[in-house]
């Protein structure tokens, strides 16, 4: 009698106590074993993430296992169950595996095998449920599902976690005692908004509150806030921005002229021009709301401080003209309080806006699930790099489908607080989409672009810092990762599947991209591969956690990141009170509804998978070693981080390997 030793992995739900009836084949190159029925009390000790072995008797060897069958007898309700994968132990002590990451629902037979004609099967199963569908003109691909109940099971939530927009905005503007405000009307005064910060206090949104209007700390949110992706270096002033040498010579403390600055690198700019020509929110007729798309100009003067100096937030008639001319008023720190306090209130305004729909929607919530949808279409259950890329897609086709739902859907929540509500969504996404390139998702390549990758030109920015010790870290796992599967560039380019993914994202998921987009159709090399990789788990887990979990830190404040504005911006000086600017701020209603969902928005969920816990989803020794050394590696750079944000007045922990969830799952 020889015994074959089979462990099933199983995972993610709680069964019903009525599985049963559960049969198990082997089936070899020789012959197969009996069909066995699992006995009852090996089913019921199937639990979440559990192994479950089971010993199959058989009088003779049944050659090389080519295959696993389950069956499952019964049909009941609710009586489905995740496998993870089989592993089959022989009696000499060779382990195969049959990966199968699926729900055993309504099939009565499920066949798991390696081989090529078994994954054609797998793929084409899998393209019937994963299907492409153009939810807006001019978006990224996304899952052809109208609702989270359409989605496959694979991908859907689980029964502990369920996301419902509404109930937690609601929730969060209960919990934070904001009902007695959702009355539309302002605030008399910037005081006022201390009102609403009673129960909501942390220690960055306390100090938000207490340095918000300090232009050291105005500055100091482009690099470490939650949008520090906008800020580049100046070396030519836009031909529409109107500053001048006169207005600026009073902020440079090194005695150089404006051009001389410039020419040094010690000038940058934040520029919204994007926002130029888009439709501001106009969903409710009883409050007009407006947008703008200014320019700031920022010094980094002689004590590494990075301070605004001059503004110009241009009207729509004046932004269509092709050059600086009259009625470009250009705000300075030599204004009077208001006029200025007003200047940084627009571009933060603007600042929010981008960073909603462009920074955090796009560039990672509708681009991993672009990445998302090809791996399920084009990689088998068996492929290496779906086992790498399975944490990092992890609930995102979810998490987007919902949103699509009842958060940037007509009429959804995010019409009742910002200003790019309505129409404003899919005109912005439509021009991020014109200018959105690969190499833009490559950190490193995106802080070159930018100018900001020299830590001596531009020190204490943080989220540089961070985001290449753990890009740099990601990437050598996945190096790791690759050398083991691929021994040659030609292995690569002969891997199907691996092709078919990078075509399935190029074609079809990004084909909504201009052509100089660079988005590859083929990988030819390992070197491609591994930047390929990195580039999908560092957006999904890394870039994420950057410019997603401190929303309500530097958000929860208003008057810092008003999510809209209810006043056009001033053509002259000297005009604006503080009435006006109460008047251009959020007002009560829509205050609460913005710290509702920064609130929602910026918690982490329960049963969170992190970056410095094991995948699970491999079983092979050289891939275990590697992924140990890449948890030792996140745990020098956390431990990095850590012992800088000691010596910190205000630690920054956005990036750090501990905090930083696997995939977009929120």
């Amino acid at each position: 009698m020889f015994t074959y030793t089979v462990s099933v992995s199983t995972g993610k739900q709680e069964f019903a106590e009525t599985i049963n009836d559960i049969y198990l084949t082997l089936v070899g190159t020789e012959r197969c074993s009996d069909r066995t029925l699992l006995d009852k009390s090996v089913v019921d000790h199937f639990a979440r993430g559990s192994v479950v072995p089971v010993d199959i008797n058989v009088k003779e060897i049944l050659g090389d296992l080519v295959l696993v069958k389950l069956e499952k007898e019964k049909i009941l309700f609710n009586d489905h169950w995740y496998c993870r994968c089989i592993s089959v132990t022989t009696p000499s002590g060779d382990c195969v595996e049959f990966p199968c990451y699926r729900w055993i629902d309504f099939e009565k037979e499920v066949v798991l095998r390696d081989d090529k004609e078994y994954r054609r099967m797998e793929l084409e199963s899998r393209q019937l449920l994963f299907r492409w569908k153009e939810w807006r003109p001019g978006f990224p691909m996304s899952i052809d599902a109208n609702s989270s109940t359409e989605l496959p099971l694979d991908i859907q939530f689980e029964a502990a976690k369920s996301v419902d927009f509404s109930l937690n905005y609601i929730t969060a503007i209960r919990n934070l005692g904001l009902n007695k405000f959702l009355k539309l009307s302002s605030w008399k005064d910037i005081a006022d908004f201390e009102k609403i910060f009673v129960k909501i206090k942390n220690t960055v949104s306390e100090y938000v509150m207490q340095n918000w209007n300090k232009d050291y700390f105005f500055g100091y949110q482009f690099l470490n806030g939650c949008n520090p992706v906008v800020i580049r270096k100046c070396m030519n002033l836009p031909d529409k921005f109107a500053v001048t040498q006169e207005m600026v010579e009073g902020s440079l403390d090194r005695g150089l002229t404006l051009h001389e600055e410039l020419k040094a690198g010690n000038i940058y700019i934040a520029d919204y021009a994007i926002l130029a020509g888009v439709q501001a929110n106009a969903t409710d007729p009883d409050t007009k709301q407006y947008l703008a798309a200014p320019f700031c100009l920022l010094y980094n003067n002689s004590q590494n401080e990075i301070l605004p100096i001059a503004i110009q937030v241009p009207s729509e008639i004046i932004f269509r003209q092709t050059t600086a001319g009259v009625g470009n008023t250009v705000f300075l720190p030599s204004d009077n309080q208001y006029d200025w306090m007003l200047a940084k209130m627009w571009v933060k305004s603007s600042d929010f806006s981008v960073h909603q729909l462009v920074t955090h929607l796009l560039r990672t919530h509708l681009i991993s699930e672009v990445f998302a949808i090809a791996m399920y279409r084009q990689l088998a259950a068996v492929h290496p790099v779906f086992k790498l890329l399975i944490p990092h897609v992890r609930f995102t086709i979810a998490i987007n489908t919902a949103a699509r739902e009842k958060l940037i859907c007509k009429s959804g929540l995010f019409d009742k607080a910002n200003g790019t509500g309505g129409i404003g969504i899919v005109e912005v996404i439509q021009k991020a989409m014109k200018t959105l390139t690969y190499k833009s998702l490559c950190f490193p390549e995106a802080m070159k672009a930018r100018g900001v990758d020299n830590k001596e030109d531009l020190p204490n920015y943080y989220y540089r810092d961070d985001g290449m010790m753990v890009w740099e870290a990601v990437k050598s796992f996945v190096s790791d990762v690759v050398r083991i599967y691929y021994g040659s560039d030609e292995t690569v380019q002969k891997d199907e599947e691996i092709q078919a993914f990078a075509q399935d994202v190029c074609f079809s998921g990004m084909k909504n991209c201009p052509k100089d987009c660079e988005f590859p159709n083929s990988l030819k090399t390992r070197e491609q591969l591994v930047e390929y990789l990195t580039l999908v788990i560092f957006t999904a887990s890394a870039q994420h956690a950057a410019v997603n979990f401190g929303q309500y830190d530097w958000f929860a404040w208003i008057p810092n990141s008003p999510s809209t504005m209810r006043k056009p911006p001033p053509t002259q000086k000297g005009q604006v009170d503080m009435k006006y600017i109460m008047e251009s701020l959020p007002d009560r209603g829509r205050s609460s509804w913005h710290l509702g969902a920064v609130w929602a928005l910026s918690q982490y969920q329960d049963e969170e998978m992190y970056f410095q816990e094991k995948n699970i989803h491999f079983t092979e020794q050289s891939v275990i070693e590697a992924t140990k050394t890449f948890r030792k590696k996140l745990g020098e750079v956390t431990n990095i981080i850590k012992s800088r944000n000691e010596k910190l007045k205000l630690p920054y922990w956005y990036l750090s390997p501990d905090r930083i969830p696997n995939s977009v799952a929120i």
